[in-house]
């Protein structure tokens, strides 16, 4: 059953990834041609961007379907990082995006520009649509890749709706201010939330125990609930892509213990442990006269 949920977590986090690419995609190519039509440079510039996103998403598309390997004599714990890789990418190009924004905003606070506020009003309609029904298909993922991706919907959500309201402003008052304002913003908004996600990534890629998961609590759940456990010490806990954690340790028993008793104890470990969002456990079992090899236990 367990399987089966992963199986079907992936396949539709596959198929969100899929129709944000293909979404984004479409309207990065609409954007330029109305661009091009229109005369405006803004959203030529945007259908960029636009355009610069749907690379991103395909290639966590791709990455998302390689770690859907099986575990091999080449990866024994299997490809599920390669989905990290993908939000990695992700975020730094969100990150490059949010950073060419503002540099290019920053001097029209001083010298604001004419824009073409009608077309930014139709085209500003149709981005928040096209982009929100794209940002809503990712927004409920575990997954950090697919995370980092919902992030880049709703950046340019915002970016749409920023628009949108700035150029009614622009049209009713004539407040070319506003566009360079609302972008600055909604850059530094953006540029907050990709931190949370790089550190998030680097955390997991450099073995962090995952913040949900108390080491403390996992021994004296052990042992309060297993008379024959002296202590359980030697514990490592990490996570392969934020969803998926992996526990060893050593238990160090008291007294004795017959065949079954071993697998008994075994199987109630496990199944404690688990329910503290620990999904795959390796325990190493020591007697009270084991001298344990390890310099810290």
């Amino acid at each position: 059953m367990e399987k089966h949920t992963h199986s079907h977590n992936h396949n539709k986090s596959k198929e969100n990834i899929k129709i944000a690419f293909l979404l984004n995609l479409l309207f990065s190519i609409m954007e330029a041609i109305g661009g091009f039509l229109t005369n405006s440079i803004s959203i030529i510039t945007d259908s960029v961007h636009d355009f610069g996103d749907s690379i991103s998403i395909g290639v966590s598309y791709l990455l998302e379907k390689k770690s859907e390997q099986e575990a091999d004599n080449k990866y024994t714990y299997g490809y599920l990082r390669y989905s990290l890789l993908g939000a990695l990418i992700t975020s730094i190009i969100l990150l490059s995006g949010s950073i060419i924004v503002l540099y290019n905003a920053i001097p029209r606070l001083i010298k604001p520009e004419e824009v073409n506020y009608d077309a930014m009003i139709i085209f500003a309609i149709f981005g928040v649509f096209i982009n929100g029904y794209a940002a809503y298909r990712t927004s409920h993922s575990e997954k950090h890749n697919e995370k980092a991706i919902n992030l880049h919907m709703l950046e340019d959500v915002f970016g749409w709706i920023a628009v949108l309201i700035g150029s009614v402003a622009i049209k009713l008052f004539n407040l070319m201010i506003i566009d360079p304002i609302l972008s600055i913003l909604i850059a530094i908004y953006i540029l907050y939330h990709v931190y949370k996600y790089i550190k998030e990534v680097f955390e997991i890629l450099l073995e962090k125990v995952p913040n949900d998961i108390k080491i403390d609590e996992i021994k004296d759940k052990i042992k309060d609930n297993n008379k024959t456990v002296d202590n359980v010490h030697h514990i490592h806990i990490w996570s392969l892509d934020g969803v998926n954690n992996y526990m060893t340790a050593h238990v160090l028993l008291n007294k004795d213990l017959t065949k079954e008793e071993l697998i008994q104890l075994k199987n109630n470990i496990k199944k404690q442990v688990k329910e503290l969002n620990i999904n795959h456990i390796t325990i190493e079992i020591e007697y009270f006269n084991e001298k344990c090899e390890n310099k810290k236990c």
